[in-house]
């Protein structure tokens, strides 16, 4: 097709319902075009925008590209738009709400990279098929004019839209090293679009994955989570770990495939860990959750390294979920996450065994109490992702374990209507401890508390008098009372 001017045919009627549809239900993209065009510029809708409209999916956030510069943008939404941001200004970038939407408009670019980093050198262009070639793929190089409705598809992104497949404008080569954070996206787009990443994108990320280092780990971070909360996150993993660049930036990825001889056979780590992804995806109730998806890639990532061999062919990985827990919060560190997030996925790497202790279903009510106190909050992820840990292709053993699972989550159920399992907390409180003992704010205090507590989850809830009782013993036992009674009367 024409950059200029393509035919109407080259879009089937389903796609061209698709972005009659997106334009439809979101006018102000030809209210908006239309004022650009009485003052004699260019709209175009563009990038996402247009490729999600052709998938048949319509988001909030709409983006332009216009010859217009930024100055004349703001002037030209100023009485129009509700409200207007230009963080982005230095960019060519100005924000606009309206209706709800979030419109982010973008003067004409062609941009020059310094080979070094990935921030270009900003420079406006006049033409929106030099700005199309500066986009990462094709099929984010696609525009509708406004109000006019021409489509403008210069690189055949249109094609590799029906085709499935994920190529760059230009040589793969230019367009990463200009910015090789877009080897990440095009895993990332592998995953949210089920696409297959072109042979010479392929061949461009593995000869130049070690570009990535080039790129800071917040930034790798944010497409990581974007590729894993995707609705396939299993492909794009793949191709970051077939290229080489988990290597890079989730080097213990790669490090699941653990060889595998003749004489000492075990379960595949790498796959058995995609494979508990998925079915942890399949468990989720109220969207994606990252914490969840984090947390069953990584769940056994201490495996490598706590791998033994013992008599008889056989392999061991004892403690690999304490080894785990400090691997994943180097790695999720190193990445810059947020604390709360590192630390509930190393939580639940050190917990994802934790259930397997209840083998035949024999565990007491002090027991249970203990797995829902030390999951805390994280206790419906964690039922979800021991749930997902089962991979066994042994129906008999499959159903054995969905039997313990129900019976577990039944059991947590059963104590929680007799007693506060969300919050277990020693049935007095320190003000009631340092009154009873005289004594006042101090380590005696903290003790006194951790050893109530540790009563509590043992034997359930206890009424005053018996819990001021083991108070007594206890502070009797660790020397704190005379024979008299000092420091607190006993009542027995």
């Amino acid at each position: 097709m024409s950059a200029t001017d393509p035919p109407a045919s080259g879009l089937t009627a389903l796609q061209r319902a698709a972005v009659t549809e997106l334009l439809r239900v979101f006018p102000v993209a030809d209210e908006l075009g239309r004022r650009f065009a009485k003052a004699g510029h260019e709209l175009h809708l563009v990038g996402g925008s247009v490729r999600d409209a052709l998938l048949g999916w319509l988001g909030n956030d709409l983006d332009f590209t216009t010859d217009a510069r930024p100055e004349q943008i703001l002037m030209l939404v100023k009485g129009w738009a509700e409200s207007t941001w230009d963080t982005g200004i230095a960019f060519g970038t100005v924000g606009v709400v309206k209706k709800g939407l979030q419109l982010e408009i973008t003067t004409f670019r062609t941009d020059q990279y310094d080979g070094e980093s990935r921030n270009p050198s900003v420079t406006f262009g006049d033409s929106l098929a030099g700005d199309l070639l500066r986009r990462d793929f094709a099929v984010n190089a696609l525009a509708v004019s406004l109000p006019d409705h021409r489509f403008t598809d210069p690189f055949g992104g249109l094609a590799q839209l029906a085709e499935g497949v994920l190529d760059t404008p230009g040589t793969p080569e230019k367009s990463f090293n200009d910015d090789p954070l877009r080897m990440l996206r095009a895993a990332r787009f592998a995953a949210q679009l089920a696409f297959t990443p072109a042979v010479r994108v392929v061949e461009a990320m593995t000869a130049m994955a070690t570009q990535i280092d080039r790129i800071t780990p917040e930034r790798i971070a944010a497409e990581l989570s974007k590729l894993l909360l995707a609705q396939h996150p299993r492909l794009g993993l793949t191709l970051l770990t077939r290229t080489g660049l988990a290597a890079r930036v989730l080097p213990e990825l790669p490090a699941l495939m653990l060889e595998r001889d003749e004489h000492h056979q075990h379960k595949d780590v790498y796959e058995h860990s995609l494979t508990v992804l998925e079915q942890a995806i399949a468990l989720e109730e109220d969207g994606p959750d990252l914490t969840l998806r984090l947390a069953a890639l990584l769940h056994d990532i201490g495996k490598p390294a706590t791998r033994r061999f013992t008599d008889g062919g056989g392999v061991s990985f004892h403690h690999h979920e304490v080894v785990g827990k400090k691997l994943v919060r180097k790695r999720m560190r190193e990445l810059k996450y947020p604390k709360a997030l590192t630390e509930d996925v190393a939580d639940l790497t050190f917990l994802h065994l934790r259930f397997h202790g209840y083998g035949d279903g024999r565990w007491t009510d002090s027991a249970v109490r203990r797995y829902v106190t030390d999951a805390g909050p994280l206790l419906p992820r964690l039922n979800k992702l021991v749930r997902a840990d089962c991979t066994t292709r042994n129906r008999r053993r499959q159903q054995s374990l969905q039997r313990s699972y129900d019976d577990l989550e039944a059991r947590i159920v059963a104590l929680a209507a007799s007693e506060d399992l969300a919050r277990v907390r020693p049935d007095l409180d320190g003000n009631a401890i340092m009154e009873l003992l005289g004594v006042g704010p101090g380590p005696v205090v903290g003790r006194a508390w951790a050893f109530l507590k540790e009563l509590r989850l043992e034997h359930g809830p206890m009424d005053r008098d018996a819990a001021e009782a083991a108070l007594f013993r206890w502070a009797r036992d660790e020397g704190l009372l005379g024979g008299d009674g000092a420091g607190g009367s006993d009542p027995t």
